[in-house]
């Protein structure tokens, strides 16, 4: 056999071992993306059901018959029953703080009076809207449902004992695994409660 017939036959195997040695990279490679981004959806959702502590910066939109409100409130929470939310947002409330720890409620605020957050905004200092209150009843209730769409994953609970407050539904970046918004809906599905999340720092 000579040099130069030696060398094609190297050639042509060479040729082989490229295209079977990309082929094979190929399909196991697609294969890890798949696999990834189903062990990371899952991930996504442990970790937020698991959470201990957060910090979050939040823009709400609180509907109502008559009007509609907009707050933007700092939430924090450490597990297991310590809550608050300070309301930076509008200027002629800023300042408030409510604080939760187990069944206690405090409101601080030198400069307003006590009753009248209560009178006038009672979604405010209601805790349907913190992503603790979320979690648990998530993973209490039997109503619950999840689904992927987009880059997105979509957490929805049903609460019976409120029809103000009635549905729930988070909705989860894949790509940063945290909350992006939620919606608040009450008994006829009407958003009641829209929030979305500005900052949010898992501790």
């Amino acid at each position: 056999m000579n040099r130069n017939k030696t060398l094609k036959i190297i050639m042509i195997i060479i040729s082989i071992m490229t295209i079977f040695f990309t082929t094979f990279f190929y399909i196991t490679k697609s294969k890890k993306i798949k696999m990834g981004n189903n062990i990371s959806s899952q991930e996504v959702i442990e970790n937020i059901l698991n959470i201990s502590s957060y910090e979050s910066i939040i823009e709400v939109e609180v509907n109502s018959n008559k009007n509609v409100n907009k707050y933007i409130i700092k939430q924090t929470y450490i597990a297991p029953d310590i809550s608050e939310q300070e309301i930076i947002e509008p200027q002629n409330i800023k300042g408030i703080k409510i604080k939760k720890t187990k069944n206690e409620l405090k409101v601080e605020n030198t400069n307003l009076n006590i009753s009248k957050i209560y009178s006038n905004y009672p979604y405010i200092t209601n805790n349907c809207m913190d992503l603790n209150t979320f979690i648990e009843e998530y993973k209490q209730n039997e109503k619950q449902e999840y689904e992927e769409k987009d880059n997105e994953i979509i957490l929805e609970t049903e609460n019976e004992e409120n029809p103000y407050t009635k549905y729930r539904t988070l909705y989860i970046s894949k790509e940063t695994g945290k909350p992006t918004r939620m919606e608040i809906k009450d008994n006829s599905k009407k958003t009641l409660i829209y929030i979305l999340y500005k900052e949010v720092k898992f501790q």
